[in-house]
């Protein structure tokens, strides 16, 4: 049975098709797919700056961390499934393909309740720990007193989209991605701007346009097209999570690092910023809208690295070692065009951007241009290590992926944006971002140099 499954696995598109062909067909749906999560926040942002203002847009900042949590939890069980799935259905082991996929499944929703749960209990003493000010605090405990509820739908839709994805399904990925944003963006303008809801109508537009992608997600789930999806493979069994852990801990540590940092940015920004001309409130909101913005940039990033995860998994587990570099330089050629891309309207466009946002004061743009410029500075070499971390993760690699998902936000970027406040003021978190980018960049190029001169890389 085994050399049949590997027979018939010889004919799958991933290991035949070419390779541009294919990451085209999966990076395409799954950066539209991240673009829609990201546009959940900005649509809120949007929404909220131009209703409540300054105090609101730096509210959505404090609870940010919340968001990163749930994609944490998302792409831990949601790539790592999708991954040791693919590598299953390359190596022929279609029966265990089948246990990855529901173990993964079951433990999104699973944890992301537990979440919602501990976000309620917990509400005033998490936006304290995340840093809010004390005129910015009643709104972010409204704002995320409602979002928390959504938590469980956010994750098993995010998380389940790797899974749908790794089907051979990008497309319905982006659907349920795009169905949620476009309910939550109709609903915001309903609520915030018809009812005038404030913090809480963006809240809830957001969770309904959560809850509607999860049903179209569980939906796909037990219908399947590679493996036949039965209630037996949702129960979770060790064997099966250990190595979804193992093979979504490299962009779960990236998430982690990201929510770590954020935490530690809007303490700084709170308390550097008290010690300037711009006041507690100012830096944070700035930097609230600025890190959606990048969001959106680096959605293009995630959503090639992504694309790319099926192709390389599949490949590398078919001893297809050519192919997996082939894909490999591709995703990292349009990756580089994007970078460059975005590079040059972060340093051309920062006002024109941050007014879309809403008003402000002289103080508040004059911050926000200067970040723009400063910590986005070497935005055009930031392509490498999501990229990278993320192809280590697909080929079976999960220890080199989880150190390059650390390098720029733990290893770099928090030491700096600790030390170099120190002698520079709030202005010093502005430079902390281009040494950490620049640094993570290097040390990416060269664990991939390394590992694509294996010579099973080169052979025809």
């Amino acid at each position: 049975m085994e050399q049949k499954n590997i027979e018939d696995n010889r004919d799958n598109p991933l290991g035949i098709l070419p390779v541009n062909r294919l990451l085209i067909k999966f990076a395409v749906p799954s950066i539209i797919a991240m673009l829609v999560s990201a546009l959940y926040n900005i649509v809120d942002q949007f929404f909220i700056g131009r209703s409540v203002g300054n105090l609101g847009n730096a509210a959505t900042n404090i609870a940010f961390p919340l968001s990163i949590t749930c994609i944490a939890i998302a792409l831990l069980f949601g790539i790592g499934g999708a991954s040791s799935f693919n590598l299953s259905m390359g190596a022929g082991d279609n029966k265990a393909a089948a246990y990855y996929i529901g173990n993964a499944a079951t433990m999104l929703f699973a944890l992301g309740t537990l979440l919602s749960i501990f976000t309620q209990v917990f509400m005033a003493q998490l936006m304290e720990f995340f840093g809010s000010p004390s005129d910015v605090m009643d709104y972010a405990v409204e704002y995320t007193r409602i979002t928390s509820i959504g938590f469980p739908f956010l994750i098993f839709t995010t998380g389940g989209g790797h899974l749908i994805r790794a089907d051979g399904s990008p497309a319905m990925t982006m659907a349920c991605n795009m169905a949620g944003a476009v309910i939550n963006t109709i609903l915001d303008a309903i609520f915030v701007f018809g009812f005038k809801m404030g913090m809480a109508g963006a809240a809830l537009a957001t969770i309904i346009g959560q809850v509607i992608s999860a049903i179209m997600v569980l939906v796909y789930l037990f219908n399947y097209k590679t493996v036949d999806l039965k209630a037996v493979h949702l129960k979770p069994q060790r064997k099966y999570i250990s190595k979804i852990l193992s093979l979504g801990a490299a962009p779960f540590s990236n998430q982690v690092a990201m929510m770590v940092v954020q935490i530690v940015m809007n303490k700084s920004l709170k308390h550097y910023g008290s010690l300037s001309v711009y006041g507690e409130t100012v830096p944070v909101a700035c930097v609230g809208i600025i890190t959606k913005v990048n969001q959106v940039f680096f959605s293009f990033l995630i959503g090639i690295s992504q694309g790319l995860q099926p192709i390389a998994s599949f490949n590398y587990g078919a001893k297809k070692y050519v192919r997996v570099k082939n894909v490999y330089m591709r995703a990292i050629f349009y990756g580089a065009v994007l970078s460059v891309t975005a590079f040059i309207m972060f340093q051309v466009f920062p006002g024109n951007i941050i007014a879309v946002f809403g008003d402000g004061s002289d103080e508040y743009f004059r911050f926000a241009i200067n970040y723009f410029r400063i910590f986005l500075f070497f935005t055009f070499i930031n392509f490498m290590q999501p990229v990278t971390s993320n192809f280590f993760t697909a080929i079976g690699k999960p220890k080199r992926g989880i150190f390059l998902s650390l390098t720029r936000q733990i290893i770099f970027l928090l030491p700096l944006l600790i030390i170099l406040p120190f002698v520079m003021g709030i202005d010093g978190i502005m430079y902390a971002g281009p040494v950490a980018d620049c640094m993570a960049g290097i040390a990416s190029i060269i664990m991939v140099s390394a590992e694509l001169k294996n010579p099973e890389y080169n052979s025809r």
